[in-house]
């Protein structure tokens, strides 16, 4: 597809396959089957844009009855279910698990009136616990399995947290409680209101009204500029285009696309992003969208947040097509990271359903990356192509 497919909202629209020579012409980017349907591989290609077409850990927010989740008011009633809490305090329907009782333990000591109430995560390095201290819900985040990775990734949360506290972003982050990273424990505010979704690649598509929320909030964050010192540059994007090529992710074209598109983006300022901008993270409430977990935070080729978006909501073909439309408009630089970042978004995706167990919908889900995979790949070229 041509630059000058950019330009207008009719150049992505019904789901037909794209080929090659397809992608020369304005009207390339478009999806294979009717709208709102998905293709036979469940390929999404609405709004990607092109050249010319258009690691990570769940928020504490996520759904019942998954990896261990309780919702309100349901508690497991497996023998040795237990009650956990401060002595003379109201009981707490919980599990009763080692780690569990380590992390409240570990709470009391630096929020002495916290009284747990609800499981949210128990994942295979930390535990999320709903409660209250005081009359202030909140939620417990601790580490229960300490690994060079997952202690420098909960570091890094709580220093954005505390980030915060100085410099307040301009959107909603759950206010910070108390933090001991020592012990690998972080207390916020919990926030009212549920989560776009509940699985990293969610199985329906989030309300539309709420996912566009998410977009203008993205781009509000993506805008703000706090001091460079206080969040890292968490990817090197050489060295991940390096690794991903040996792993057999990358084609040695991809590479070299990349490569190309790299150098014209060697002075571009890098872009404040969330780094894990997915559905399950943000939390849609009455005061409006509120970002959760924000371990990822920091510097990025612009267009990443965006990225991490485009690639969770394939069969939302307006959401992709409305991101498409703002990547265009910022101009071909902007376009060219958000290309680049989609491109590394989707391989890094493709490696973390790999090593999920196989089931249907692991299967399902890898076809769909692949086939996102494909889309960008073509408009990568096509990138590289008007250079």
């Amino acid at each position: 597809m041509h630059p000058s497919a950019f330009s207008s909202p009719a150049a992505i629209s019904a789901r037909t396959t794209p080929t090659p020579s397809a992608l020369t012409a304005p009207g390339a980017l478009r999806s294979r089957t009717g709208p709102g349907q998905r293709g036979p591989a469940g390929g999404a290609l609405a709004g990607l844009p092109a050249g010319a077409p258009a690691d990570a850990s769940p928020g504490p927010y996520p759904g019942p009855l998954r990896r261990g989740l309780v919702p309100p008011g349901r508690y497991p009633s497996h023998p040795g279910a237990g009650h956990l809490g401060h002595p003379g305090r109201p009981r707490s329907p919980l599990p009763d698990l080692p780690e569990l009782r380590a992390a409240v333990a570990a709470a009391t000591r630096i929020c002495p009136d916290f009284v747990p109430g609800q499981l949210l995560r128990r994942g295979v390095d930390s535990v999320v616990v709903a409660g209250t201290a005081g009359r202030l819900p909140v939620v417990v985040k601790a580490l229960t399995r300490r690994t060079e990775a997952s202690v420098r990734r909960f570091g890094r949360e709580v220093a954005a947290h505390r980030a915060f506290v100085r410099q307040r972003p301009p959107v909603r982050t759950p206010r910070l409680v108390a933090a001991d990273p020592e012990r690998g424990l972080l207390v916020t505010e919990r926030v009212p209101g549920r989560p776009l979704a509940v699985e990293r690649q969610p199985r329906l598509c989030p309300p539309a009204a709420e996912l566009r929320a998410a977009v203008t909030a993205c781009s509000a964050l993506n805008l703000w500029r706090p001091a460079r010192e206080t969040f890292p540059a968490l990817l090197d994007y050489p060295a991940r285009i390096r690794r991903e090529h040996g792993l057999g992710l990358l084609t040695d074209r991809d590479a070299g696309d990349l490569a190309q598109l790299m150098h014209g983006l060697e002075r571009m300022p890098r872009q404040f992003c969330h780094g894990e901008a997915l559905p399950q993270n943000v939390v849609v409430g009455p005061s409006g969208v509120t970002f959760v977990d924000w371990h990822a935070a920091g510097w990025y080729l612009p267009g990443y947040d965006l990225a991490m978006l485009w690639t969770a909501v394939p069969d939302d073909l307006m959401s992709r097509r409305r991101i498409s439309h703002q990547v265009q408009s910022y101009g071909t630089p902007s376009r060219d990271a958000f290309l680049v970042n989609l491109l590394l978004v989707l391989t890094g995706e493709v490696r973390r359903v790999e090593t999920d167990s196989p089931d249907e919908r692991q299967r399902v889900l890898l076809r769909r990356l692949h086939d996102d995979l494909k889309t960008a790949r073509r408009a990568v070229r096509a990138a590289v192509g008007t250079r």
